[in-house]
C-alpha cells in the first residue's frame, strides 16, 4: 500500500466520524503538504474499491467516508448532515423477511435513516423552531 493510501485511511480512522473527501484532505494535508485534492479523491476510490473504506452516498448527493466496512447502517441529519452509525440488532431478521415475502435472493440492500441529530434538536428546541423542521 502506498504512503499515500497508508495516511488516508489512518486520517479517516483518527476523525472518527463520517468524513467527507474535503475533510479528509484537509487532515492528511498536514502529514503530506503536498497532495492534491485528486489525488486524496483518487485514492478514496481506490481504497473504496478494495474495500477498505466504504463509501457513503447519502441522500443521493453527500458523499462520506466510513473506516468501518462491516455491514452496518447509518442515520443522517436532516438540519446539519451530520452521519452517525444506527444499531443494526433490530434489523437482523429483515433480509429473511423480504426473502420469504418475495421470493427473492437478497444481494444486498441500503437503508438510510432521516432525523435531526441531538445538537440541531437542542438547537430547534430553544429557539422553538422545531415543529418548523420535523415538517
Amino acid at each position: 500500500m502506498t504512503r499515500q493510501r497508508k495516511v488516508i485511511l489512518e486520517e479517516i480512522q483518527t476523525l472518527r466520524y463520517h468524513p467527507s473527501a474535503d475533510e479528509i484532505y484537509e487532515a492528511v494535508r498536514k502529514k503530506l503538504p503536498r497532495i492534491s485534492l485528486g489525488t486524496v479523491y483518487r485514492n478514496l476510490e481506490i481504497l473504496s474499491e478494495l474495500g477498505r473504506v466504504q463509501k457513503l452516498e447519502l441522500g443521493g448527493r453527500l458523499k462520506r467516508f466510513d473506516w468501518d466496512v462491516r455491514k452496518h447502517y447509518h442515520i443522517r441529519c436532516i438540519n446539519c448532515d451530520r452521519v452517525d452509525n444506527a444499531p443494526m440488532s433490530f434489523m437482523k431478521n429483515m433480509e429473511n423477511s423480504f426473502t420469504e415475502a418475495t421470493d427473492y435472493k437478497i444481494m444486498d440492500h441500503q437503508l438510510e435513516f432521516l432525523g435531526l441529530c441531538p445538537e440541531c434538536m437542542n438547537k430547534a428546541i430553544e429557539r422553538n423552531t422545531l415543529d418548523n423542521i420535523a415538517r
